[in-house]
């Protein structure tokens, strides 16, 4: 059965905004001058980034849950996934409770120290960039989340 590839491009791309916003959260796009390129202004727009990154992390979380609930209504044995698949879901995992997190610092009332904050951050920064250097390999070796 020939499965659709909506799924894998609408992943694609939720990842590609999800890491631009994040870093654009940052002021690394203003500081190097590639929010100055034709186009790419709203790098540097902090509530633009913010907001586009909430969204797709929505995104995200929508077809995680879809996945995981599939997953299991399916009945597949965790070694119906490859080893880059369980790494990408543990990474991605590990996004959401620092992401999820880090929304609830935000709120009013709640607080945490600032090295919790500071190990957050680092915490979350460090699995974006594994999960996008791990995306980078199963791309590069064509390896899929699933054994066939």
């Amino acid at each position: 059965m020939k499965t659709s590839k909506l799924p894998k491009r609408v992943y694609g791309v939720t990842l590609l905004f999800i890491t631009l916003s994040g870093f654009g959260q940052m002021p690394i796009f203003k500081r190097y001058y590639i929010a100055d390129i034709t186009g790419f202004g709203w790098l540097a727009q902090f509530y633009i980034t913010h907001s586009i990154h909430y969204i797709t992390a929505a995104v995200l979380l929508a077809m995680a849950g879809y996945w995981t609930v599939s997953f299991l209504i399916e009945k597949q044995p965790m070694s119906s996934l490859t080893h880059l698949g369980r790494v990408k879901a543990g990474l991605i995992l590990g996004l959401v409770v620092t992401g999820g997190l880090m929304v609830v610092k935000n709120l009013a009332g709640v607080y945490f120290s600032h090295a919790a904050i500071h190990l957050m951050d680092l915490l979350h920064l460090g699995l974006c960039m594994a999960l996008l250097a791990v995306s980078g390999i199963s791309l590069f070796t064509r390896t899929p989340w699933m054994r066939r």
